[in-house]
């Protein structure tokens, strides 16, 4: 298994199983000089942690990292940055009764096929527990962003087929609106109603998929590199690795197909020093190419597999079974919640990764 890096420059390599001792990540590329801290890397895992609400995994898993190399004295140094992150909630006796069964939707019959052998305790390496790594990894870059001056952040829009009304310019006023909000959603009403379909599918034995945005601002013009790392190219294998993502749009996304040219071309005009669009139907890119105007993205993320209706389905020989998880199985209800600081993180990457690669393609500016 060869796949287990992102980046160029800013690169994270990410390690470990659900249901291993432990998971982690090593992070090569960061400049040194930028302040960070166990406690600052905690906060942002605390996010994507289970167990913390009542529509999450009840998998209680403390998620405090602990950084093994790379910071001294509160900075980093240019030297690689190890974190380790403990698996100390793991219940493998769950998967016993299951394990020589496949899994609709879930990844063991496709692990079997390639690698011949597949950890079935909470799905191994194809287990959702590895983003921890990524959040981890996000905090840092996140940290080389706020430097830069850009404002990152995503939250839930979409749950059950509910859509959220969603105000940029007072998210970027206060963005605690999301992290104080139960399902990382902007807007109360739709909160409410989310909720309620969320609690109808899981007393229904059953799950949610849902949509996150993205929203990316106050970013430099020019980050991105055709002809095979445009900044949209980048962003959407970024989003799709995340387990259980299905989708990726930018701007006016697959709307653009119903649009006239007309209607989706974005005027040009200037604002004060600065150029800017009148609309943002292409979501911030041109060409591959960040434009200024705000990068805006939506990941899609399919109902959470694990559930605890019965499923038809056939054993490692062949022959017909039904699936039924254990009582006391413990599973997301919409994995979508949870996805949303993982989408923040792996965006972050992204940009750090294309601000430090965009410092050797110019002589002059």
């Amino acid at each position: 298994m060869a796949s287990n890096s992102f980046g160029k420059i800013f690169r994270i390599t990410t390690w470990g199983e659900s249901h291993g001792k432990a998971v982690g990540v090593v992070i090569d590329g960061c400049p040194a000089g930028l302040n960070i801290s166990e406690e600052e890397i905690n906060q942002q895992l605390a996010l994507r942690a289970p167990g913390k609400n009542p529509f999450t995994s009840p998998r209680n898993e403390e998620d405090r990292a602990e950084i093994y190399s790379g910071v001294f004295e509160g900075k980093t140094t240019g030297a690689p940055i190890s974190i380790i992150i403990p698996n100390k909630d793991a219940d493998s006796s769950k998967y016993e009764s299951i394990k020589d069964l496949l899994r609709p939707g879930h990844a063991n019959y496709t692990y079997l096929k390639k690698y011949g052998i597949f950890d079935h305790r909470g799905g191994g390496r194809a287990s959702a527990r590895e983003t921890a790594c990524r959040v981890a990894a996000g905090a840092i870059a996140k940290k080389f962003l706020e430097k830069e001056g850009i404002f990152l952040l995503a939250y839930i829009k979409e749950i059950g087929n509910i859509q959220a009304t969603v105000d940029h310019s007072k998210l970027q006023q206060n963005p605690q609106l999301i992290s104080q909000n139960i399902l990382f959603c902007p807007d109360e009403r739709a909160t409410k109603e989310m909720i309620a379909k969320i609690e109808a599918a899981r007393n229904a034995q059953d799950s949610l998929g849902g949509v996150v945005e993205l929203l990316i601002d106050n970013h430099l013009a020019g980050l991105g590199d055709p002809i095979y790392e445009k900044m949209e190219a980048n962003l959407a294998a970024a989003m799709m690795s995340i387990p259980a993502s299905k989708g990726f749009e930018m701007g006016a996304g697959f709307m653009a197909a119903s649009m006239s040219g007309a209607a989706h071309n974005d005027a040009f005009v200037c604002q004060g020093n600065e150029i800017r669009t009148s609309t943002n139907h292409a979501g911030g890119t041109l060409g591959g190419i960040t434009n200024g105007m705000p990068l805006i993205a939506r990941i899609a993320f399919k109902p959470t597999s694990s559930i605890m209706k019965p499923q038809e389905t056939v054993d490692k020989k062949g022959e017909p079974a039904t699936l039924q998880f254990p009582e006391g199985s413990r599973h997301d209800p919409c994995v979508a919640i949870r996805a949303v600081p993982v989408v923040e993180a792996m965006a972050a990457l992204v940009i750090a990764d294309s601000l430090l690669f965009n410092r050797c393609c110019c002589l002059e500016r």
